[in-house]
């Protein structure tokens, strides 16, 4: 993988880390699915009107916008108005890199390298440790809600791979466009229409940061980002980057919102990183030796 493209995906890393504090702080001024909305909102307004229609086909921008913004992040919005910590919703997540993997192999037919399934495997080890050691702590159909956003996000990241859209900005912002008006009317219906206008008429300037952040940093930059990775290099390569997501957000946590962290989350961070750092080496060929030069002889 190209060094600069390393650095790309970190740098996404460490702003959807970060992305989970701004998420549990946006959810004490909004209900979760208008939250949502809003952020997809205002990634798509007016952003939509300048940049044209993306150049590729519509079933794959309804597809990522169906699974991604209304699927994953209402599914995880919802998880974390319901009790699941910033810290922990950003490991539980990534169950989106075997989620990811597993779709490849069967509808993109992609074969990962064996140092990429034991980088997995030694991340999900480092998973496990988190998860036995905070995951008691947050309700079980909230944790299984950002399971299941964990397998839409991996769908999403199928459909991305095969739109492989040349302008990834452009096809977030329709991508937002797309997830905009399900989530609306869902916070409608279950969130109820005076909750909705509350939080919008009590609109203060945390609230405006935090859609601001999620908008702009979260969505148009890291999926931007993510989409022209993903377009580059194969699923399997760069879904597990995302592994570093929980490192960061548990580091995040616990910088701006004191939660905890132990040495057993530590020895997990370690373990996640080292997996990360499996899945992007890459054995280099070895030089072939040049092929002896044959001499014809004339016969005398």
């Amino acid at each position: 993988m190209n060094p600069r493209h390393v650095l790309l995906a970190i740098a996404v890393m460490v702003v959807w880390g970060i992305n989970f504090v701004v998420i549990e702080v946006g959810l004490q001024d909004f209900p979760p699915l208008l939250f949502s909305a809003m952020r997809f909102f205002f990634a798509a307004v007016p952003a939509i009107f300048i940049l044209g229609k993306p150049a590729v086909a519509w079933r794959y921008v309804i597809a990522v916008g169906l699974a991604l913004g209304l699927a994953k992040f209402g599914l995880l919005f919802v998880a974390m108005d319901h009790g699941v910590p910033a810290g922990l919703a950003s490991l539980v997540l990534q169950s989106q890199v075997v989620f990811t993997l597993l779709f490849a192999v069967v509808v993109l037919r992609e074969r990962p390298r064996p140092t990429q399934l034991l980088g997995i495997a030694i991340a999900c080890c480092g998973l496990g440790l988190i998860l036995v050691d905070r995951g008691l702590a947050a309700p079980v159909g909230a944790l299984g809600l950002v399971i299941a956003a964990g397998a839409s996000w991996g769908v999403a990241n199928i459909a991305t791979r095969r739109a492989k859209p040349q302008d990834t900005l452009r096809f977030m912002v329709w991508v937002s466009a797309v997830a905009v008006l399900p989530l609306l009317v869902l916070s409608l219906l279950t969130e109820g229409v005076s909750n909705d206008l509350d939080a919008l008429r009590n609109i203060d300037l945390t609230g405006v940061g935090a859609i601001g952040y999620l908008s702009f940093m979260a969505t148009l930059f890291g999926f931007g980002v993510w989409g022209f990775l993903l377009r580059q290099y194969d699923a399997s390569t760069v879904a597990p980057f995302s592994l570093l997501v929980p490192v960061i957000g548990m580091a995040a946590a616990w910088l701006l919102r004191g939660e905890q962290v132990g040495l057993q989350q530590a020895i997990a961070a370690a373990l996640i990183i080292g997996g990360m750092a499996c899945t992007v080496i890459r054995r280099r060929p070895r030089p072939q030796a040049a092929a002896p030069e044959l001499v014809l002889s004339k016969a005398a």
